[in-house]
């Protein structure tokens, strides 16, 4: 079992290593799952040249602001004795000592039962080094509160972990809390109270959080800080162990054996009676050993408390603790491992939608652009390809928008009677047609089909607008460039360019056709007049009378019907020329000119095109660091269901 203490420990060290304290956080915490032992206890300031009684009543009837300072000044520090449970359960003299509030930030004190003789601490924060002397590791706490505070008394939430080895420890992890405070010292601002007790309820409002709740028994239990939280936060005493210190102290005539039995307050588990060594004792360096030694002489000749001997004491406490955390962390194994699961495929999915971080190189940034670049490409030619949707609306212009708006042309307008016989007469110029107006008809005709250019150029503009709008859509639809605002910009404009060039290349294309039909007429369509006319009329009226009006309708019939016959053409031609100048351009090389100009650039103007949001940088390096975490996590604990 106690492998499974160590497995705790394990994971709590990789927490606090990749930054995961428990706190809020928009990231998923692993720290919160684990069970852990919380040591909570009161920190009390007394006033020793005046009676206790006294000395409580002026704490709670002066203002904070005004007796903060002044009461530092000769106040001495008095406590639950939460540190002193904490050493004894050690068996070393390791934490700070001091009046006021000393323990400033969390401490995760995880103890190592080891085979032979030699003790020995190691700090997270300084891996490789060991101590073996316990002063210095009194030392490097304070000294590491410092580092992360100041000297300015402040607390932080970031813990400090303390690894000790020893044979004469059980293996056990418990986290000791600042103690709770009624008021703030000379240097703390008036909100450190509130501020200790919002860190407090943070660990211990868990539900995996053991709770040791430490009171003194000289005082009133109804009055500890520690009892009065914990009943907030576990109302029923399921998760709460009651610790009674100082019982030594207590008046004469008075007993904590009401207490101990659970009657003045019950919880679901026994309450642990310790005696901790006094002031005097420390101040002589009386030893551990000499410690508990007189701990247990004390129960166990004691009369009133002879009968509970057996289950007082640091010892026992250490003992109780380690079996129950033990249990407590077998019951949650599967909990634990169904949420790294479901974490890591969470943290998988967000990794993969916010992309691969920046490469540091030029070489490594360019492919990181080009690789961008040929995804929007890709997403844009499956548009027009009709995997995505969109590109059929170019179809719908070919089919629908184009041919309406031939057919919307007026030729009845320049066909009108007036205006061939204006057109005719014009053309014969001072000298009339002699056998049929040929001047006359090619005018007719061309004054026709040149309105043909503005059907034949909108069809070039509605076809670049709907790839431009394609452009946008596969822009949306590329998530690697949503990493990049400018490279998003960049892309979306070259893009445009080459669409701009694409157009201006087919409507010059697309143009040139109708100039073409305007410029050469198809000569075997006016060889089967004559032999139409025979059919249907009187040729003579084509030679003598060639003004009248049923002459001049002929014609406009005539050139009518060529318009028409040359109207099919381009109905099938004109689209032919937009698709092979801008659709097929554009699936081909819509980034040509971009990739040609981006080889040229040097290693700064490509660090501007991945000018990612620093927001999203840093949220990508802490699920990095939460993904390693939980990684981990899911191995330690696979290795450990294994071995068993």
């Amino acid at each position: 079992m106690d492998n499974l203490i160590t497995l705790v420990n394990k994971l709590q060290r990789a927490c606090t290593a990749l930054g995961d304290h428990g706190e809020e956080s928009a990231l998923p915490t692993l720290w919160d799952s684990l069970p852990a032992i919380a040591v909570v206890g009161g920190q009390v300031l007394a006033l020793p040249s005046l009676p206790r009684v006294l000395s409580w009543f002026l704490l709670d009837l002066v203002p904070r602001h005004i007796c903060a300072g002044r009461i530092s000044r000769f106040a001495g520090g008095t406590s639950s004795g939460k540190s002193s449970v904490l050493e004894s359960v050690v068996g070393k003299d390791f934490l700070p000592r001091g009046s006021g509030i000393v323990t400033r930030r969390p401490l995760v004190l995880q103890l190592h039962r080891i085979d032979g003789d030699r003790e020995y601490a190691e700090f997270m924060h300084q891996p490789r080094k060991r101590y073996t002397d316990f002063a210095a590791v009194r030392k490097e706490i304070a000294d590491e509160t410092d580092r992360e505070t100041g000297r300015s008394k402040q607390i932080s939430p970031v813990p400090i972990h303390l690894s000790i080895y020893s044979p004469y420890v059980v293996n056990l992890t418990l986290i000791d809390l600042p103690g709770l405070t009624k008021v703030a010292v000379e240097g703390q601002p008036d909100s450190i109270v509130q501020d200790i007790e919002n860190m407090v309820r943070s660990y211990i409002e868990k539900p995996n959080s053991i709770i040791l709740a430490v009171s003194p028994a000289n005082q009133d239990l109804a009055t500890s800080d520690a009892i009065k939280i914990s009943r907030e936060v576990d109302p029923k005493g399921e998760r709460t162990f009651g610790v009674l210190t100082k019982i030594d102290l207590m008046d004469k005539g008075t007993d904590a054996v009401d207490i101990l039995e659970g009657r003045s307050y019950r919880l679901q588990h026994p309450w642990v009676g310790v005696v901790n060594r006094s002031q005097q004792d420390i101040n002589k360096n009386v030893d551990m050993i000499a410690a508990r030694r007189r701990e247990r002489d004390y129960f166990s000749t004691t009369p009133e408390y002879k009968h509970l001997a057996p289950r007082m004491g640091s010892e026992y406490l250490a003992k109780m603790l380690s079996k129950h955390l033990e249990q407590v962390i077998k019951s949650r194994i599967p909990g634990i491992q169904s949420l790294i699961t479901k974490t890591i495929a969470e943290l998988e999915t967000e990794l993969n939608r916010l992309g691969k971080p920046i490469a540091n190189d030029a070489g490594g940034k360019l492919y990181t652009i080009m690789e961008i670049c040929r995804m929007f490409d890709g997403i844009y030619k499956e548009h027009l390809d009709g995997v995505r949707p969109g590109g059929e609306k170019v179809y719908h212009v070919f089919d629908n928008q184009f041919p309406v708006a031939i057919k919307r042309l007026q030729f009845d307008k320049q066909l009108s009677m007036e205006n061939v016989r204006k057109l005719i007469t014009e053309a014969d110029g001072y000298q009339p047609h002699l056998i049929a107006p040929e001047q006359g008809y090619r005018r007719l005709i061309e004054s026709c089909l040149i309105s043909i250019r503005g059907p034949a150029e909108a069809a070039v503009d509605a076809v670049h607008a709907i790839l431009k709008d394609l452009v946008r859509k596969a822009i949306n639809e590329t998530h690697e460039l949503k990493q990049f605002p400018t490279l998003r910009v960049e892309v979306g404009n070259a893009a445009f360019e080459s669409l701009d060039r694409m157009r201006d290349e087919s409507k010059k294309n697309t143009l040139k056709l109708v100039d073409m039909e305007c410029s050469y007429l198809t000569v075997d369509f006016f060889r089967k007049l004559p032999q139409d006319v025979e059919k249907g009329g009187n040729p003579s009226h084509s030679i003598f009378d060639r003004y009248n009006d049923s002459y001049l309708r002929r014609i406009g019939q005539t050139v009518l019907s060529y318009v028409n016959m040359v109207c099919s053409t381009l109905r099938n031609s004109i689209p032919k020329s937009i698709v092979y100048c801008q659709v097929r351009e554009a699936k081909r090389s819509l980034l040509d000119h971009f990739f040609t100009e981006l080889g040229a650039r040097e290693m700064k103007q490509l660090s501007k095109l991945l000018d990612e949001d620093p927001a999203v940088m840093e949220r990508r390096t802490n699920l990095a660091k939460r993904l390693e975490l939980y990684r981990s996590a899911q191995s330690e604990i696979d290795a450990v269901a294994w071995s068993k």
